[in-house]
């Protein structure tokens, strides 16, 4: 058994256009004999007009994944790019501009402004930057979103659901070229979690939005196009047109087996058993020896 070959590049097929994606991206927290692998290294494109999930246990680097991706992390080595722009080599600044201009975020915590009404949140960025939202975007975000009604009601009046579909607008209203939601429904009950993946499913299908999402559960990923699976900081599977069944049952398969890899740094996952949906080698059940405290999700 040996990790998954460095050249697994998932979700982007020949022909499509790329919204983001990164080469040889590596995150290490720490440094020495101390150090602590969050990233190891990871090629990916994440397609353009997509839903794309990514997956994996508890401290196999999803979350740090996203947030390299979106320019919300640095990196220790490697690039990552948004359209044809390295996020890599920008200065802060220059950063900071192109994450306001040209990606939305949607939290676990809604991180609404309290004493603004939803209106006032979902213009905000726009706000901020100086500039005057498009009327004719702005309301059909707002259709789509169904929050017609609700746009002069402030966060403590509106129900869990209702303002993520507000944080959702948010991130939307300035035509990102993608969005990143890190565990959007991880605060809601069942009901209002199907809302937002619904409300998701339908800014990549009616508004030709990319999302990426990460998440813990398999029924969540079931609403996207492709799952991207992380172990250990390394991408070793994917899975296409997912159900809720096949994910549940790919993340039954992960297994943290440890491989030496001498003085080059902290082991890898290895993939075992054969392949399903994707035709790449499965993962083994979720788990394993590593402390949820040492590698960021």
């Amino acid at each position: 058994m040996s990790p998954p070959s460095a050249e697994h590049t998932p979700g982007l097929s020949p022909g499509d256009g790329t919204a983001a994606r990164a080469r040889a991206l590596t995150k290490a927290y720490g440094s020495g004999e101390t150090a602590v692998l969050a990233l190891d290294s990871v090629d990916v494109d994440i397609a353009r007009g997509r839903f794309t999930a990514v997956m994996g246990p508890s401290g196999s680097g999803k979350s740090t994944l996203m947030h390299c991706l979106a320019g919300l992390d640095t990196v220790s080595s490697g690039q990552a790019w948004i359209g044809d722009t390295e996020i890599t080599g920008l200065r802060e600044r220059e950063l900071t501009r192109l994450r306001r201009d040209r990606v939305g975020f949607m939290f676990q915590s809604f991180n609404l402004v309290p004493t603004l009404d939803a209106l006032e949140n979902i213009t905000l960025p726009l706000d901020i930057a100086g500039r005057r939202p498009d009327a004719a975007w702005l309301e059909e975000v707002v259709a789509t979103l169904g929050l017609g009604d609700r746009l002069r009601h402030r966060p403590s009046q509106l129900s869990g659901g209702q303002q993520q579909r507000v944080a959702c607008a948010r991130a939307l209203v300035s035509r990102p070229d993608l969005i990143f939601a890190d565990e959007p429904t991880g605060n809601l009950d069942s009901r209002a979690g199907l809302e937002v993946l619904g409300i998701l499913r339908e800014a990549v299908d009616r508004l030709g939005q990319t999302v990426v999402m990460v998440t813990h559960d398999p029924g969540a990923a079931a609403h996207s196009d492709l799952v991207l699976f992380l172990a250990d900081g390394r991408i070793v599977d994917e899975t296409r047109e997912p159900t809720a069944e096949s994910v549940l049952e790919r993340m039954k398969r992960f297994d943290t087996v440890r491989v030496p890899t001498g003085a080059a740094g902290p082991a890898r996952a290895a993939v075992a058993g054969p392949a399903s949906g994707s035709g790449r080698g499965a993962v083994g059940p979720v788990g394993g020896p590593q402390s949820e405290g040492q590698i960021p999700c």
